[in-house]
């Protein structure tokens, strides 16, 4: 099992849920968060002065997938939340040594 953690924009949230449901990967969850990359922020303007935004707000999406479908899910990602734009975010993938439902307590792969 692996563990995906996309970090994208908020305005392509829907698009990457429903993109991801017409695939078949309905679980997931999602928090709202804050960071940059390597272009360190924004510059923006307000009332003719300058100013940086250094933390953009980005959506992160966490899903847990048996090995096979990470690809899958990458792919699906990937095409829903590129705009071709600096910022469009990142995909990490991680293991998942166990996962357990806690209302049945099965494990593992019928566990997500």
């Amino acid at each position: 099992m692996k563990k995906i953690e996309a970090i994208v924009r908020p305005t392509k949230l829907e698009e990457v849920k429903r993109s991801l449901e017409d695939v078949g990967f309905n679980s997931l969850t999602i928090t709202d968060v804050k960071g940059r990359g390597q272009q360190k922020g924004i510059i923006q303007q307000w009332r003719g002065q300058e100013y940086r935004v250094d933390l953009l707000q980005k959506v992160k999406i966490e899903l847990t997938v048996n090995d096979e479908d990470v690809d899958k899910v990458i792919d699906t990602i990937v095409s829903s939340a590129r705009t071709e734009n600096i910022g469009d975010g990142k995909i990490f993938v991680l293991p998942v040594e166990m996962a357990v439902r806690i209302r049945t307590g099965e494990r593992d792969g019928k566990a997500i």
